[in-house]
């Protein structure tokens, strides 16, 4: 039996090497796969059809599975995210306080469904089940950023300050 020699990397951009370590570091075990994608996802901000290709042929699992993990856990994007990220908590405390009204305001500014990015590229609106500040409910995260007690008028305050950037 000859050993398994993974593919090339698709491109020479520094993060596909640290998309092979976390496969290396596997021993580019089918295993991997959720793990590898999550690296995909965090180096590149999404998951395209080329880095599905590339992760399914180096771990050596049908493209279909490799879709069927990237399309099936809600973390997963198959779209580039917007140049700035808020993401409203539709968690139980969070909505119980109000996150569908922020969700609700954020979509009529911006002319977006929750999981879109605005045509221009700029802003990007997404849920999460739960970010774990429940204490500061309703909670949105401004590019990463938490921010608590969150009210209608705070949310179209910052995507004003992004839109106007």
């Amino acid at each position: 039996m000859t050993a398994f020699t993974p593919p090339a990397l698709p491109s020479e951009d520094k993060r596909w090497k640290i998309v092979n370590g976390t496969m290396r570091k596997n021993g580019f075990a089918r295993r991997a796969l959720i793990e590898t994608l999550h690296t995909v996802q965090s180096s590149f901000g999404y998951l395209d059809d080329d880095s599905i290709r590339f992760v399914a042929m180096s771990l050596r699992v049908p493209l279909s599975q490799a879709y069927g993990v990237a399309t099936f856990y809600h973390y997963f994007t198959m779209k580039p995210p917007g140049k700035h990220t808020v993401t409203v908590c539709a968690g139980t405390a969070c909505y119980i306080k109000g996150a569908d009204k922020l969700i609700a305001a954020a979509e009529k500014r911006l002319g977006i469904a929750q999981g879109q990015t605005t045509a221009d590229g700029q802003i990007s609106l997404m849920t999460a089940r739960c970010v774990g500040a429940c204490s500061r409910a309703p909670v949105a995260l401004c590019d990463g950023e938490v921010v608590g007690e969150m009210t209608r008028d705070q949310v179209l305050e910052q995507l004003e300050r992004w839109i106007v950037e």
